[in-house]
């Protein structure tokens, strides 16, 4: 029986026990994910994790082994042309119209999305503006194959979204990119996310830009999600105690404690200003992700993927 049509609060990806063999070899073995309307999701994982697998098969580019995978309330395997139109991909890089300019490849590919084009959602972005906010606007009409790298990398963004897409999948968007750039392109997807209700699952190896960028963070390791939650709760899953170092007349003291906010305060109505020197470290995202896929490679058992936050 066909499925009805979804709702707009409906779970814009919802995958259940994913799973994909190659051969003899389980990369994936019962992958469970979500991705709400609107969120920003991160997908890390160390190399070989299956991380490009599970989004080709979501894109609809590769066929799974098992398990139920919707993504915009379609299965990828079946999705038509009007699905795909919904759909916007960032590559690793594109390639192909060297010859080409950047104004003369944006307008030929958004005119694609025009029969797609809803009072809601209009398409294709007009090209013009999305040169500006990829900041491409003065190479427009320059010949793509004389573009530097960080100049095509915003090409391959300015591609992914020509079609204003309502999913966007995004590998490795920065690579490449100078300090500015990143930046640049970071205010890019909160401004997608945040004005146009834009959902994007995205994979980075650079761990502060999955905090930066994440409502969740979603941790592949050992064919399955290992981890899912914000970068604090993972954080504070993990690390349980935060160290608060300081000095009291040139002798250094560490203490462990779950929650450092009182602790502290009651240190000063102690020692007042006696106390010196005093720092709080928390668990960074980077000692987190190492310790549950290293946990993981030690064959310990998985731990329980915390309940996502949802905008």
């Amino acid at each position: 029986m066909p499925r009805s049509a979804p709702l707009p609060d409906d779970p814009v990806i919802e995958v259940r026990g994913l799973r994909m063999t190659y051969g003899s070899t389980e990369v994936l073995a019962g992958v469970d994910l979500t991705v709400a309307p609107g969120e920003v999701v991160c997908l890390l994982g160390p190399n070989g994790a299956g991380k490009t697998t599970t989004i080709e098969v979501l894109e609809g580019f590769r066929l799974r082994s098992g398990g139920d995978v919707r993504v915009l309330g379609v299965d990828p395997a079946e999705g038509g042309d009007d699905w795909r139109a919904r759909v916007g991909v960032v590559l690793q890089s594109w390639r192909d119209h060297a010859r080409w300019t950047p104004r003369r490849l944006l307008t030929q590919l958004g005119g694609y999305y025009e029969p797609y084009s809803t009072p809601q959602r209009p398409r294709p972005y007009p090209v013009e503006d999305l040169l500006e906010t990829v900041g491409l606007t003065d190479a427009a009409d320059r010949r793509i194959v004389t573009l530097s790298g960080g100049m095509r990398r915003r090409l391959d963004v300015a591609v992914g979204i020509i079609g204003r897409p309502d999913l966007l999948f995004l590998d490795e968007p920065t690579a490449g990119f100078d300090p500015q750039a990143r930046r640049d392109f970071h205010d890019l997807v909160h401004r997608l996310s945040d004005l146009e209700g834009t959902s994007i699952l995205l994979t980075t190896h650079d761990l502060a830009e999955a905090e930066r960028l994440a409502d969740r963070i979603l941790i592949l390791a050992g064919g399955r999600i290992v981890a899912d939650g914000s970068a604090d709760e993972l954080t504070r899953r993990v690390a349980g105690s935060s160290e608060v170092r300081w000095s009291i007349g040139g002798e250094r003291f560490v203490h462990a404690t779950a929650d450092p906010t009182p602790f502290v305060r009651r240190l000063f109505e102690q020692h007042g200003d006696a106390v010196a020197d005093l720092e709080v470290h928390r668990a960074s995202l980077e000692d987190t992700y190492i310790a549950m896929v290293g946990r993981q490679g030690a064959g310990a058992e998985a731990p329980r993927p915390l309940a996502g936050s949802v905008r």
